[in-house]
């Protein structure tokens, strides 16, 4: 089981397909300002819908301090097309299906019918990680914790 990254860590790029199958990395993710990483363990579950919910409705709000939110998960593009349409969420998804960038920021549980853990990744336009928010049951604290975050350092 890889260690789950840490404030102060360099995140390696990745390159994932989005809603729209279109491959996105990190880095160009990362070109106009920080991006806060969040992932959940399922698109169009209870407390996945509320979360992602959360980071559209703050979207002035990260816009504001010149970040944006990715979602990432282990559904399948044409899930997270379904997830976005549904609820006009406005960001990328990103699909990892077969769970190596999950892997990668040590995220990934054990056996489980939800294999991704509810973790939000702050990351600077340098790929250092800035903070990391972990909960499973309060939705709203990962869009809440990042904005802390991003204003404190004046992103």
């Amino acid at each position: 089981m890889t260690r789950i990254l840490t404030a102060g860590d360099l995140v390696e790029d990745f390159s994932l397909p989005d809603e729209t199958g279109t491959v996105r990395s990190l880095t160009e993710l990362l070109a106009d300002g920080p991006v806060v990483l969040f992932f959940y363990p399922a698109a169009l579950t209870g407390g996945c819908t509320a979360e992602a919910c959360h980071f559209r409705d703050l979207a002035a709000e990260f816009a504001a301090v010149g970040a944006r939110p990715v979602g990432i998960s282990g559904d399948s593009v044409d899930r997270q097309q379904e997830f976005t349409g549904k609820h006009v969420l406005g960001m990328p998804l990103l699909s990892d299906v077969d769970g190596s960038v999950r892997e990668r920021f040590g995220v990934k549980r054990g056996f489980s019918l939800a294999p991704t853990k509810r973790v939000t990744f702050v990351i600077g336009q340098d790929r250092t990680v800035w903070e990391v928010v972990r909960s499973e049951l309060r939705m709203n604290t990962h869009a809440d914790r990042a904005l802390e975050v991003l204003r404190a350092r004046g992103a």
